[in-house]
Order: structure tokens, then C-alpha cells, then sequence
């Protein structure tokens, strides 16, 4: 029944062919905006934590 299967770290070793260069772009292009988004988030939400606690923190008077 395992004897049909083929391993897949066999090929492993073999010769990596190369991507066509508009799929290279796609890619790299990809990377970039998803990059682009992931740090505005971190700019938008980065100090939430710090805002919420200084909206919700009890001073005291002294």
C-alpha cells in the first residue's frame, strides 16, 4: 500500500529551474504591498495600548 507513494525529499536535490521574470515582478510586487500594509498597521495601532490606558487611568491629586 506505502510502496505506491513517492517520497518528496528525493527531489529535494534536484536542479531548481528559474521563474519567468514577470512572475519574479508579481512576486516581488506582492511582497512590497503586503509590506506597505503591515507597516501602516503597525503605525495606526502601535500605541492603542498606551492610549487606553491613559484614557482609562485614575489620576490621584495631590
Amino acid at each position: 500500500m506505502a510502496d505506491n507513494k513517492q517520497n518528496p525529499f528525493k527531489d529535494l536535490g534536484k536542479l531548481i529551474k528559474e521563474a519567468p521574470p514577470n512572475l519574479k515582478t508579481k512576486v516581488m510586487n506582492d511582497v512590497a504591498t503586503a509590506k506597505l500594509i503591515m507597516d501602516l498597521a503597525s503605525l495606526f495601532t502601535l500605541n492603542v495600548k498606551e492610549v487606553l490606558s491613559g484614557m482609562f487611568k485614575t489620576r490621584r491629586k495631590n
